[in-house]
């Protein structure tokens, strides 16, 4: 009996991990894939410009 109570952690991460890839697999692309992209330039295009401008104000 001491096999299973070895083996249990093991299997469970593995499901763990399998169904997590799987969610990210799952929510790569399809509908949200464009708000998504927006978003992260916005933010990318927020942070250049907080860096232009601070780099203007320290010259």
């Amino acid at each position: 009996m001491d096999y299973v109570s070895a083996l249990v952690p093991p299997v469970v991460m593995a499901v763990f991990f399998i169904s997590v890839i799987r969610v990210i697999v799952k929510t790569q692309g399809g509908a949200n894939k464009a708000k998504e992209d927006a978003a992260v330039d916005a933010v990318l295009a927020r942070v250049e410009n907080g860096k232009q401008t601070s780099a203007h104000t320290d010259a």
